[in-house]
């Protein structure tokens, strides 16, 4: 042990004090007072698992903080050293505030039971028996408070010893480790349930003694003892519950993991998966359960040939009919075998038939009902950003689904494929799913929208996703299928420097498109039937998880119209009702915070991010106009009636322009004005504007640079330090539109607003009320400039608007608000 060591010259303390010796065991009394350590501490790791039955023991005050727990990794320069948190401040890793690479000092640690020592390797997928002694095996610490201080890029702790108990010198933070405050066997991903997380999950081929038995098997002609259909006779007529019989079956299917896990049972690996399987005599359902799934799982795929012995029969969950059957495969009572098999192993007669598939293009979607389900093979050109939704399960516990839009044109027709595609348990793959790959998803359902005008595919329990660079096209059977022929002979007339023109990554995406009418949007459901009063807003936005996506819907007026474009927030055109102060604070919103989060430095504290529709609209930048226009210099002087609130236009001037110096300076005659009756005659100024704060880069579609592909990937995943990683990327656009809305019930807030190219050719005047509600100039005519834009946002005044907002939180204290449509109420 180091002797500059901060986790020995502190912590020993606490094991040390009388009071804390005079405790008996098994755990810590109350008499132990936590400590401080006043150093640095870098988190190393950040690792999630929920809490079962024993949890309680633990923490016996927080067991109303969710069911998630978390432990730490921390680095002190000499030493690693695992804690858990305290489930008072998970809130702080939910919204990715305390993260890998999180700088933290003042840190608090109190003594806690540990159910499990580090160095354990497994534990039991099934609950203990009762007489089983819940006591915990040692004591670790647990973390109760802290405060954050900055981002460490460097996370290498080198070949550092652990404090006390750990994996081992030079071990990775969750190599060998199980959950400090559960009886659990794997940690969760930090962002979902179903993507594998950690080392515990098996990827690499069997274990030699298992070769060694496959080939045995192999040399011996593999045969099937039993098939499908005589496995369904027999428990139709006298359900014999296990098998010790050679079956031998291929996989047509395979489902995303399900993680099954509560805090009132004690199971050490909830986990399940379902495998639909057929010989040449019927199809079957396979469930692997627990450890098997760890074993298993990964190493696993559709078209794959396997055998099975030594599993249990069981009735279909939620079957139909008697003769409904499911095989159970789990690690004891009775231990399963399960071998991956080559095609010639197996006679050829009874070689399981191939897997069928079912492609569709693009334009045969068009004409396909809703729910229908197909496979698609196409060319990405968007690749949008992982976010999540909060969903519950079938039982009723609440948790996160994670997704991602992804574009694909076939060359069947100009409209791409949209596909929101959740997770499907392959999180190596998904990482691939950039621009310029070749994707086949199978397993995707067609939701068409209530107009039937608009229509994306989905995910099913079943989806799977091979994209290139995964390795799996050149081994599967869809290569040889003519649909997937015939995109192929497309693919090859494709030329690259075209695809990459229009081939976009990330930013805010919204699809289908929303209605143009309030009563259409009314209809399509597509937020919450409520409309919120300020107060409502404010709390459903502060319980926002990190890159969860909701939609809201609330009355507002406007106050503030602002037009500017990235990087030069200094210079923008403004409108606005009342009159601003000269050299104001940004604009920003009480929503958004004030502090940055980890992973962003302390200037770059931004508004809510701005809108943009869908990226393959190709949006090009509009000039941002410092010059004000004649129809702008006519309105400032034009004449309103006296009763109504007087407007103002804001613009920083180039000091090179001379019409516009001269011009603000006659300005100043109207602004100083004693006269009320010039107040109130005025309808617009021209002033200094304040800066804005800079737009999240999160909200921004980047031009795909394969050069960089690898940053790009990262700067789109969960948890990804954005600001770095895209620094230097190159946007699709730079300018948008901020608009300050102050809500019922006296609640003000700034969002974004991009009118971008409309999705259909809707013609409209390109007025105010028509853009809000469209989302978009309309496309048969020039669109406004925005310096005439921002001069007609009197059109605003005392109009009272049903807005619909998406918002997403993006870490920290930032909360991207995105002003997707506004309706003008008569």
């Amino acid at each position: 042990m180091a002797a500059g060591c901060v986790f020995h010259r502190t912590l020993v303390r606490s094991q040390s004090r009388p009071e804390s010796r005079a405790e008996s065991r098994p755990g810590p009394g109350p008499n132990q007072a936590p400590v401080v350590c006043r150093e640095q501490l870098i988190v190393l790791d950040v690792e999630r698992y929920t809490r079962d039955q024993s949890s309680a023991l633990c923490f016996p005050q927080n067991v109303f903080h969710g069911p998630d727990f978390y432990d730490v990794t921390l680095f002190d320069g000499d030493c690693v050293l695992r804690v858990s948190l305290d489930p008072s401040l998970n809130r702080l890793v939910e919204k990715h505030s305390l993260c890998r690479g999180s700088v933290i000092k003042s840190a608090t640690f109190k003594t806690s039971l540990a159910l499990q020592l580090p160095e354990c390797t497994t534990a039991q997928d099934t609950d203990p028996a009762p007489h089983t002694d819940p006591a915990p095996h040692t004591d670790s610490f647990s973390l109760v408070s802290l405060e954050l201080c900055g981002l460490h890029r460097d996370l290498d702790p080198g070949p550092w010893s652990w404090f006390g108990s750990g994996p081992g010198p030079g071990s990775h933070a969750n190599a060998g480790v199980l959950p400090l405050r559960a009886k659990r066997s794997v940690f969760l991903s930090l962002w979902n349930n179903s993507d594998p997380h950690g080392n515990s999950w098996r990827q690499a081929t069997p274990t030699d003694e298992e070769e060694e038995e496959s080939d045995e098997e192999e040399q011996e002609g593999l045969v099937p003892s039993v098939s499908v259909a005589e496995l369904r006779l027999r428990f139709s007529s006298f359900p014999v519950g296990t098998s010790q019989k050679l079956l031998i079956v291929r996989i047509l299917r395979k489902s995303t993991l399900t993680y099954y896990g509560r805090p009132e049972k004690n199971c050490a690996c909830p986990f399940k998966a379902v495998l639909e399987v057929c010989d040449g005599s019927g199809s079957v359902c396979v469930v692997l359960w627990n450890s098997v799934c760890l074993d298993w799982y990964l190493r696993l795929t559709p078209g794959d040939i396997i055998s099975l012995r030594r599993f249990r029969i069981k009735p279909l969950y939620q079957g139909q009919g008697p003769d409904d059957i499911e095989i159970s495969v789990n690690s004891r009572n009775p231990t399963s075998q399960i071998r991956k098999l080559p095609e010639s192993s197996v006679s050829p007669e009874y070689l399981p038939p191939d897997s069928a598939y079912s492609f569709c293009s693009s334009a045969e979607l068009r004409h396909r009902p809703h729910g229908d389900v197909c496979d698609v093979i196409g060319l990405v050109t968007f690749s949008g950003r992982s976010e999540r939704l909060r969903s519950k399960d079938s039982q009723g516990a609440e948790l996160f689904l994670e997704y991602r839009w992804l574009q694909l044109e076939d060359g069947s027709c100009s409209q791409p494929i949209a596909v929101k595609l959740f997770a499907t348990s392959q999180p190596k793959v998904h990482r691939q799913l950039l621009p310029m790959s070749v994707v086949v998803c199978t397993q995707l359902k067609l939701v068409r929208t209530l107009d039937q005008t608009q229509f994306y595919l989905t995910n099913t329990s079943y989806t799977q996703v091979y994209c290139t660079g995964s390795g799996h096209h050149s081994r599967m059977s869809y290569r040889k299928l003519n649909p997937v022929k015939c995109f192929l002979k497309w693919l090859r007339t494709q030329d690259d420097g075209q695809v990459l023109s229009r081939a976009l990554i990330g930013g805010f995406f919204v699809f289908p498109s929303p209605p143009v009418t309030m009563e259409t949007f009314m209809k399509s459901r597509r937020v919450a039937p409520s409309v919120l009063q300020g107060a409502e807003l404010r709390r459903e936005l502060d319980q926002l998880c990190y890159r969860e996506r909701r939609s809201f819907c609330f009355q507002a007026t406007v106050s503030t119209v602002t037009h500017c474009r990235r990087g030069q927030e200094d210079q923008c055109l403004s409108w606005s009702l009342t009159p601003p102060t000269p050299y104001a604070t940004p604009l920003s919103s009480p929503l958004t915070g004030s502090s940055p989060r980890p992973n962003q430095s302390p200037h770059s504290v931004r508004s809510p991010s701005s809108c943009l529709s869908s990226p393959v609209n190709q949006l090009r930048p509009r000039p941002l106009d410092h010059t004000p226009s004649r129809s702008v210099k006519r309105k400032l002087f034009q004449a309103q009636s006296p009763n109504k609130r007087s407007p103002f236009a804001a613009l920083r001037p180039e000091p090179s322009h001379n019409s516009v110096a001269l011009f603000e300076a006659s300005l100043e005659f109207l602004q100083e004005s004693d006269d009320p009756e010039d107040d109130s005659a005025s309808s617009s100024y021209i002033t200094t504007c304040p800066s804005l704060s800079p737009i999240a880069v999160e909200t921004l579609p980047v031009r795909f640079d394969p050069a960089r592909k690898e940053e790009m990937a990262v700067a789109v995943t969960m948890g990804a330090n954005v600001d770095a990683a895209a620094r230097d990327f190159q946007f699709a656009f730079e300018d948008y539109y901020s608009v300050r809305l102050q809500v019922l019930s006296g609640l003000s807030l700034d969002v974004l607003f991009l009118p971008d190219s409309a999705p259909a050719p809707l013609r409209h005047s390109n007025s105010w009320a028509d853009i809000l509600s469209h989302g978009a100039f309309s496309p048969h005519g020039p669109p406004p400039s925005p310096a005439d834009l921002i001069a007609t946002a009197t059109q605003l005044s005392n109009q009272r608007l049903l807005c619909v907002l998406e918002a997403c939180h993006l870490g920290g204290d930032a909360t991207e608000l995105v002003l997707i449509r506004a309706f003008v109420l008569s």
